[in-house]
């Protein structure tokens, strides 16, 4: 069947899709029907099943007699080592780290806060926590200390696991004093913390709170497999919310595992056992779902890479582990290979490493602009795929399935809605819009399986923020449209639709042409408030390597471009070349908060920025344009 048919038939009987493919996975007792609609708005799947989300992930393939398949590389060129794990050894140190926590009373429903760097430790942690039925919480290592408290009061984990430190290119990050600091300040008090001591900075533990990883694990006997219902939570992953108090997505186990195993031979067309990398980090999404789960649930090898796409020594980083691990999919955040690409524009470190078995490129996490598609499919010579998801949504919303069928990809696009979604594009009134007119974009509950059933103890936040505005549809809170082949675009952020004399224009669309300039790595469009229209675009240019234009001449072609491409109606006159643009360590563009710079608004450093000097450089750039206007 093609993705038509296939996508047709999920549609029509949504029931007998869902139910097949939850015969992929391994269940203590099988659910009695898919969805659980009893609840409605709020929805659940496989709720009477009982299963394991670390029996799927790990033990399964031992039992299959795939132990001696590596499970695990971690690619560490930030300490200079790599490291390969079996799934028999995994299991192993699964089971012996599950047993120390149970040893310790973690068990079914607990909550265990996770604060490591790009270790396989951090899996197994997770997983050791998905062993015994405990609920866990990641949080990105590093985040600071306040950031870390708001967590585990919101949490109130029974454990922390932590790593002593992160590795950066040049520097290491102390996380025992942010771990410190956390608990000092947070209201709830975790019953024990375990440290993994790494060799770069060994911390001082507190006595008769902290345990050292390995210590803690001597002579406790391994732990089996607790069952668990279909609709208990696997983890809860904080994203950033609007009031500054983060949103607890819950992650149902039964869904997550049906779903993430369905993408990834429909999806990413990957085989069991050949080696997946999603180049991200176990503090995200990405990397629950595809650096952990979906991988070693379906048996596959993972990468867990701890390094950058640029520095680590330098912009070829990302072919030399494709080539040495024989990487078939790798996916990753556009950002990474804009800063790859302007470090590296003609893309000859391509030529040094052998990328014959490489098969695609995944985009997601942030807007994948037409000039960087073009470049990384005119320099690897393999599918590039851009793809639409959300923290909310676990998997993809919008993709090209090219495990049923590779469709023609078009430019700006993420292609279409996978099986499940019932995607559409509506007006502030709740009224879908034709082809061609850019709305909000919803979709039709219930969503698919693997999606958040609510938000961590904040149903009436989780109802507010995503079902209300729209009734009977979850608000994605991006804009878009689509076209009259039913493929997606996703333009904007609904809060990055700016308002120009009357007109709604897309500060995405201002991208997509600014990337497009040879001049220009990378470039981020906001809307700033203007006495005559209401908001103005102003444009920021990043440029790529050895590009020693006059920047006059680079901003003026720039402005002639949108003016060309989108016309007068855009008013896009303003536009200043910067070195770096603020963004998110996922590499999310802070739009939002250079908008309130360039309004003279309060605004609070965001926790998760990569570097919050670059705020300052935005707010001089500004000024030198005239923002905040008096």
């Amino acid at each position: 069947m093609g993705y038509r048919e296939v996508y047709e038939a999920a549609a029509a009987d949504p029931e007998t899709f869902w139910i097949a493919a939850a015969e992929d996975v391994d269940w203590d007792r099988a659910p009695s029907r898919a969805l659980f609609a009893e609840n409605a708005p709020l929805y659940e799947w496989y709720s009477d099943g009982l299963l394991n989300g670390c029996w799927n992930a790990v033990d399964r393939h031992v039992e299959a007699g795939h132990g001696d398949r590596v499970a695990i590389i971690h690619d560490s060129p930030v300490t200079g080592t790599i490291h390969r794990i079996t799934y028999a050894e995994l299991q192993d140190r699964v089971a012996r780290l599950a047993g120390a926590l149970a040893a310790r009373g973690v068990g079914k429903g607990d909550r265990v806060v996770i604060y490591m760097p790009m270790v396989p430790e951090a899996l197994e942690a997770m997983l050791a926590c998905a062993r015994l039925g405990a609920i866990h919480s990641v949080v990105f290592g590093g985040f600071a200390a306040h950031e870390l408290a708001v967590r585990i009061d919101d949490a109130t984990p029974k454990a922390i696991i932590a790593a002593s430190c992160g590795i950066e290119p040049g520097r290491v990050v102390h996380y025992k004093p942010l771990l410190d600091g956390a608990i000092e300040a947070a209201k709830h008090k975790p019953d024990f913390c375990v440290i993994f001591q790494r060799e770069q900075e060994v911390a001082a533990l507190t006595p008769g709170r902290d345990l050292d990883w390995h210590e803690f694990q001597h002579g406790v006997a391994p732990a089996d497999c607790v069952p668990v219902e279909g609709n208990h939570p696997a983890y809860v992953l904080y994203t950033s919310g609007t009031t500054g108090q983060p949103k607890g997505v819950v992650r149902p186990t039964a869904g997550h595992l049906v779903a993430l195993n369905w993408t990834m031979k429909n999806l990413y067309d990957v085989e069991p056992g050949e080696v997946f990398w999603a180049a991200s980090d176990v503090g995200w999404v990405v990397g629950h779902s595809y650096i952990c789960y979906a991988p070693l649930v379906y048996g596959c090898t993972t990468v867990v890479f701890e390094g950058k796409p640029v520095g680590t020594p330098d912009a070829g980083t990302f072919w030399r582990v494709i080539s040495d691990h024989d990487v078939k999919c790798l996916f990753t955040a556009p950002t990474a290979f804009r800063a790859i690409k302007r470090e590296d524009p003609e893309g000859r470190l391509i030529g040094k490493y052998d990328l014959s078995g490489f098969r695609s490129l995944f985009l997601a996490g942030e807007r994948a602009d037409p000039a960087t598609i073009e470049w990384a499919a005119d320099k690897l010579r393999v599918p590039v795929i851009d793809h639409w998801w959300q923290t909310e949504t676990g998997w993809c919303i919008a993709g090209n399935p090219l495990g049923i069928e590779a469709l023609p990809v078009k430019l700006g696009s993420p292609a279409v809605p996978m099986p499940g979604w019932d995607v559409q594009i509506l007006d502030e009134g709740g009224h879908p819009l034709p082809a061609g007119q850019l709305g909000a974009i919803a979709v039709k509950l219930p969503l698919p399986p693997g999606t958040l059933p609510t938000l961590w103890n904040a149903e009436a936040r989780f109802r507010k923020s995503y079902l209300e505005h729209f009734p009977g549809y979850y608000e994605t809170g991006d804009a878009g449209y689509r076209d009259e082949d039913g493929y997606l675009y996703i333009m904007a952020r609904t809060d990055d639709v700016i308002n120009v004399a009357g007109h709604r224009l897309s500060t995405g669309a201002m991208e997509e042409v600014l990337a497009s300039h040879p001049d220009v790595a990378e470039c981020a469009v906001i809307g700033a408030a203007d006495p005559l229209k209401g908001q103005v675009p102003v444009g920021f240019l990043c440029l790529n390597a050895g590009v020693n234009k006059p920047h006059e001449e680079i901003v003026a072609g720039c402005v002639k471009l949108v003016r060309d491409q989108i016309g007068p109606v855009a008013a896009f006159k303003q536009a200043i070349v910067v070195d770096r643009l603020p963004k998110t360590r996922s590499g999310k563009i802070l739009r939002g908060t250079m908008v309130k710079i360039a309004d003279g608004e309060e605004f609070k450093t965001p926790a998760t920025i990569d570097d919050p000097a670059i705020l300052d450089e935005i707010g001089t750039a500004l000024k030198r344009l005239g923002y905040p206007m008096s």
